[in-house]
């Protein structure tokens, strides 16, 4: 059993961290930087950020890493610093997780965010699977070397390129990998992939979690968990969706989900079957306390509208043994 798993059992279901870019642009990171040099150039800052939720009551953060790879890193040239920024980011992690248990007792998971390259894979467009392999492989290594107990595969709109990040990071290690899919078009992925496709690929993987982040709307994401429930019973499920709907306020982007309405959502989250639950885009650690105190049942469920879906959900009941069906894999 890895640490999650182990932790899981302890637990039952675990509190995730929210956004990262969120909290780095409250401690002053500009837009258009790359928030990965500052895993090297303010290492205090990140501190802060990853101690804010386990200080809002976090079981799993993930690290200043979305933009990891070589091919994001190359916007701001920095794709020759890859294993540095990397392990900085999940070496941060680590001692913030460490200074958590020693005083409180609490375990907390480091888990290494590896975000899409944002190239497209052959034949749509020029990189090829072995390319892209190579640089989630080239990323997991430096999250691995920095101390990072998950590799946490995530916002992945293709199962090819989820294919390429999963043996990417298993050439390098033997951390369990988890796998977030973002629901953004109609209740699929950008690339066409439902909830059922994404549960069979984590089946087919033997992935250590799967589930949803970021997306459309909250209730695409609720809806797209209750297709990867249909699917399996086995593999725990990830939930982690945008506070709610970005609307713009003049020149900046803001989220209107509030903590009481992400706090409905994590218990929505959970009666759907998810285990893991945090939030994405616009989240807080200020979120994160509240959805903590409602899943332990400190505090009652908020009262708040609830979002319509924006897809038809079909559904189907597991089949025995977990639900292994075969044969629904797009790639």
């Amino acid at each position: 059993m890895n640490a999650l798993h182990e932790l899981l059992a302890a637990r039952s279901y675990l509190v995730l961290d929210g956004a990262t870019g969120t909290e780095l642009f409250r401690r002053g990171l500009e837009s258009g930087n790359p928030p990965e040099e500052w895993n090297v150039d303010r290492p205090d800052v990140i501190g802060d950020a990853y101690s804010a939720y386990t200080n809002a009551g976090s079981d799993l953060f993930l690290t200043n890493t979305f933009g990891g790879t070589r091919y994001r890193l190359a916007l701001h040239k920095l794709d020759e610093r890859v294993h540095q920024l990397n392990a900085a980011a999940a070496r941060i992690g680590r001692q913030v997780a460490e200074a958590a248990k020693a005083e409180s007792g609490r375990t907390i998971l480091v888990a290494g965010s590896m975000g899409p390259t944002g190239e497209l894979l052959e034949p749509m467009g020029s990189m090829s699977q072995s390319a892209c392999q190579t640089a989630f492989a080239e990323q997991a290594e430096g999250l691995v070397d920095g101390g990072a107990d998950v590799l946490w595969v995530e916002t992945i709109s293709s199962l090819d390129e989820a294919a390429a990040a999963v043996a990417g990071a298993r050439s390098v290690s033997n951390l369990p990998v988890c796998v977030t899919f973002s629901f953004d078009t109609a209740g699929r992925t950008m690339m066409g992939v439902t909830g059922e496709q994404a549960a069979q690929f984590a089946v087919e993987n033997d992935l250590a979690a799967v589930g949803a982040n970021c997306g459309n709307n909250l209730a695409d994401t609720e809806a797209a968990l209750i297709q990867m429930r249909s699917v399996t019973s086995d593999i725990p499920l990830i939930s982690k969706g945008n506070a709610g709907i970005p609307k713009w306020e003049g020149t900046e982007l803001h989220y209107d989900g509030t903590p009481e309405v992400m706090a409905a959502y994590a218990a929505r989250a959970r009666d759907a079957g998810a285990s893991l639950i945090g939030a994405c885009c616009g989240s807080t650690p200020e979120h994160i306390s509240l959805m903590r105190d409602v899943l332990d049942g400190d505090v009652p469920i908020p009262e708040v509208e609830e979002i319509p879906a924006t897809t038809t959900l079909v559904v189907r009941e597991p089949s025995a043994g977990g639900g292994r069906r075969r044969g629904r894999r797009r790639r």
